[in-house]
């Protein structure tokens, strides 16, 4: 027990936990805002599988990326880390691999949360087409006209307004599953950052502690030395 490292255990399963939640989320997201473009303002957009094929990715990476630092963190717990980092170049290669990883565990912070900016300002517009759900009245049609340059160039104004005929489809079907969707996104994506941030600090732990053994096996070599000395010496001089 005293080898295992809860620190970045814990750090593991929250990363893989978040990461999981926001592939489903964000996967089935996506769809419902594929079928609301095509469904309700008829416009085809092609771009959207190549982006879900990229969250299986990201998911994997990072749950990849995970158990390497998990790895990492098992040689520097405990009796392991005396056995692992006893030589000079064992030492020197697991302080490269945490800074390694360090460099990458940073980088990935900063892209997940340009990914959880870009979340919270698409829950944002699915909770205002939600509010107009809510409190313009059913005879009258949604206008989105002001939101233009979310249309392509040349798209008819009559495609632009939600009424009548599509308004429960729009709004039951697509904008309130997408915006719980898209929540659930947004707590995952800063659950993974808080995970980064955790391995990170375990990260440097870790380095740390690699380094503080370089020292302790040299003390323990001039240990050795002095007792090995001092039985040399003769008695009778004591």
């Amino acid at each position: 027990m005293t080898r295992v490292p809860y620190a970045t255990l814990i750090a593991t399963v929250m990363c893989c936990v978040g990461v999981g939640v926001f592939c489903g989320t964000m996967y089935r997201g996506t769809t419902l805002t594929l079928r609301l473009f095509e469904d309700v303002f008829k416009l085809h957009i092609k771009w959207v599988e190549p982006v879900q094929l990229t969250f299986m990715v990201v998911g994997a990476g990072m749950g990849g990326l995970g158990l390497m630092i998990l790895f990492v963190g098992c040689l520097s717990t405990g009796d392991t880390r005396n056995k692992v980092y006893r030589t000079w170049r064992g030492r020197v290669g697991g302080r490269i691999s945490c800074a390694i990883f360090m460099g990458i565990t940073y980088l990935l912070s900063l892209a997940w949360l340009l990914m959880f900016a870009a979340l919270i300002i698409v829950t944002l517009f699915y909770t205002l087409a939600w509010f107009q759900c809510l409190y313009i009245l059913p005879n009258e049609c949604i206008d989105y006209n002001q939101f233009s340059f979310l249309f392509p160039e040349g798209t008819p104004e009559e495609d632009k307004r939600v009424c009548t005929g599509e308004r429960k489809l729009f709004c039951k079907d697509y904008v309130n599953n997408a915006e719980i969707m898209f929540i659930l996104a947004s707590v995952s994506a800063f659950l993974v950052i808080l995970s980064l941030v955790h391995y990170l600090m375990c990260l440097a732990a870790n380095y740390a502690h690699i380094k503080d053994q370089e020292k302790f096996m040299d003390l323990q070599e001039i240990q050795f030395l002095h007792e090995s000395e001092m039985s040399t010496l003769p008695k009778d001089r004591f």
